[in-house]
């Protein structure tokens, strides 16, 4: 079995690969600029995502679970504007929305991702 833990530190790893079930799990991304509105956030960490799937040899279309977190569930649709158009068309994963309290007082999306590879 082999498990790859990359771009890691003391607290956790922004991606683990599980060489034996194919599977890339991606830590929670949250953007890099947290003064950024709900869609400028979303994109950022879109953006994250699709760089750190590409480090996996994968990509969105392979994606089999998705987890949101919205401080503010008002920001839902505003979300789901960036988020539809830049899914692969046919290869929605599953997903759920959670209203939740994020890390950071500017954080307005968390989203976190499993791939298959």
């Amino acid at each position: 079995m082999t498990i790859d833990r990359r771009h890691g530190g003391k607290r956790l790893a922004q991606m683990v690969i599980h060489g034996t079930s194919q599977t890339a799990y991606l830590a929670g991304q949250v953007a890099d600029d947290a003064t950024a509105d709900i869609t400028g956030q979303t994109q950022q960490i879109l953006a994250q995502i699709d760089r750190l799937l590409a480090e996996a040899g994968t990509d969105k279309s392979k994606l089999l679970s998705c987890t949101i977190f919205l401080p503010d569930m008002a920001d839902f649709a505003a979300m789901n504007a960036v988020w539809e158009p830049w899914l692969a068309p046919g290869h929605a994963p599953a997903r759920a929305t959670v209203g939740a309290a994020l890390a950071a007082p500017g954080y307005r999306i968390e989203i976190q991702v499993t791939a298959a590879l």
